[in-house]
């Protein structure tokens, strides 16, 4: 019992030994972000490496904050007032994340549930096709998504970007999964009950799958938030950009001002890591889920 229990006790230390330094080499390229918009130029391309800054400054602050500016909104003919246009970026991700968010957790928790718990004629081929896609590069697609956009009058639209999110194959294939869980009894039931189709997803199916919705929810605001390549692509007046893509106009050509792009990955950092705080219990138990269920 002693020679187990002492073995035991050396396999939990070499754990957190592990989780300790993974969790630092997780954590550093943030604190180097976060100590790097403090930092002055010359301490920035110093060759010798500063891991806290001798001497502190917000000028990187200064410059994202002031180098352009924007309306704060444009609704129609209403236009909101002048404010730096590091904020217009950050408001226009947080929208496009936050509304990518909540169009795909509707859409894919329904029509995971359709998939799931549904029989209809044609089930195997459309749940083949979402498969199929999952694996279908972005690039391919391109050209097609652009002409759509352009005659929907969406290009150079913040729902450009959007729009694409919603149909993410992912989110259908994971909400699939975690509808399966549920017993087909209390489906049966809730008819016996009375209940139609919309009442059923709300009472019975929607708390049962909500660890799923949590997960897809991050999955889908960072998926969204990093989606650089379809911003880039999409939008091209400065009123309508992103943060990661205003931050990257401010660069000069023959330059590159890295306290500056510290200082913008230090202000979007933000709102990614307050969306983890908030759906982290969530997201926690449905890999739980997923890891007792197989």
């Amino acid at each position: 019992m002693t020679k187990n229990n002492g073995g035991s006790k050396a396999y939990r230390i070499i754990c957190v030994v592990v989780l300790i330094a993974l969790a630092i080499l997780f954590l550093f390229p943030l604190y180097w972000i976060l100590t790097g918009s403090l930092k002055t130029p010359n301490a920035i391309s110093s060759p010798i490496p500063q891991w806290w800054p001798q001497e502190f400054t917000l000028r990187n602050f200064e410059v994202l904050f002031s180098k352009r500016s924007a309306p704060l909104f444009e609704i129609g003919s209403l236009v909101g007032p002048t404010v730096p246009g590091a904020i217009r970026w950050l408001i226009n991700t947080v929208f496009m994340a936050v509304m990518a968010m909540l169009l795909t957790c509707l859409t894919a928790s329904m029509a995971g549930y359709a998939l799931a718990k549904k029989r209809f004629t044609g089930r195997g081929i459309v749940f083949s096709l979402i498969v199929a896609a999952m694996a279908l590069p972005k690039q391919v697609i391109l050209i097609p998504l652009i002409r759509e956009m352009s005659s929907l009058g969406m290009y150079d639209n913040i729902w450009a970007v959007i729009l694409p999110t919603v149909g993410w194959p992912f989110g259908v294939f994971l909400m699939k999964q975690f509808a399966e869980g549920i017993p087909g009894e209390m489906l049966e039931a809730a008819r016996i009950d009375g209940a139609n189709e919309l009442r059923t997803f709300t009472t019975v199916v929607y708390p049962m799958i909500k660890p799923g919705v949590g997960a897809l929810a991050i999955f889908t605001f960072i998926n969204s938030w990093n989606d650089y390549f379809l911003q880039l692509i999409m939008l091209t007046s400065s009123s309508n950009l992103t943060i990661s893509l205003g931050i990257a106009t401010m660069q000069a050509e023959n330059s590159t001002d890295y306290g500056l792009i510290m200082a913008g990955a230090a202000l979007a950092a933000v709102p990614i890591i307050v969306v983890f705080l908030i759906f982290q219990k969530y997201f926690t138990k449905g890999i739980t889920m997923g890891a007792v269920k197989g």
